[in-house]
């Protein structure tokens, strides 16, 4: 008989603790790091990674795909997982187009989309958007 291991209770929740932090930090880098005044938005690493052809889509994506690992260690169902890869599907193929994509990066807010959503279905209020993206 094989024994198996169950990580202690403390350390689970460390997990998710830092899962959570991780979560919340590179949602808002990748789409609300700088207030742009004259946008009256947010704009992250993503609309800059969208200015580069292929490359830039690939890694918001790839990024993006970390971000979904991480709900999952948190405890996100597999039909939410796959609402947010469906979301960074869409934020790839919309900054796929020339020009009209680099637009799209600005507003359509993938990452901060898939923190609202784990939020609804976690209920937890401490993963929680910043109110200019909230209004996207």
């Amino acid at each position: 008989m094989t024994a198996v291991y169950t990580a202690p209770k403390a350390g689970r929740e460390e997990r998710k603790r830092l899962a959570r932090e991780r979560l919340l930090r590179l949602s808002r880098l990748m789409d609300a790091a700088i207030e742009v005044p004259i946008l009256r938005t947010r704009v992250g690493l993503d609309a800059a990674l969208g200015v580069v052809p292929v490359v830039g889509d690939l890694l918001s994506a790839a990024m993006g795909l970390y971000l979904v690992a991480q709900a999952r260690e948190l405890g996100a169902s597999r039909r939410l997982q796959a609402r947010m890869v469906g979301n960074l599907l869409a934020d790839a193929a919309l900054g796929a187009l020339p020009v009209a994509g680099d637009i799209a990066d600005v507003y359509f807010k993938a990452h901060m989309r898939n923190l609202r959503l784990l939020q609804k279905e976690l209920g937890e209020p401490f993963i929680d958007a910043p109110a200019s993206a909230r209004r996207r």
